[in-house]
């Protein structure tokens, strides 16, 4: 069991959420809150990784130049049909 002091501004918050019946507990606020803790840390770890990746392919010279990489870009764009036509 875990107790927490929120202090009396997240306890108010809490107790508005219950007793506007979006929530059937403050148990199940916290839970709640808990979980979306949970998916930011997993999106920030993922964030991360990708970071990591990105200047190990940096550092190793698998890059391009934004220069090329932007007219490629502007060359597949061009090549996409117009709307109405």
């Amino acid at each position: 069991m875990i107790s927490a002091d929120l202090g009396h501004q997240l306890e108010s918050f809490v107790a508005k959420l219950v007793a506007s019946g979006r929530y059937n507990s403050k148990s199940e606020v916290l839970r709640e809150g808990v979980r979306l803790v949970q998916e930011r840390e997993a999106r920030l770890a993922a964030l991360d990784a990708s970071i990591a990746r990105g200047l190990a392919d940096a550092e190793a010279g698998r890059t391009e130049l934004a220069g090329d990489v932007f007219d490629q870009l502007e060359d597949r764009y061009r090549a996409l049909p117009r709307a109405g036509e």
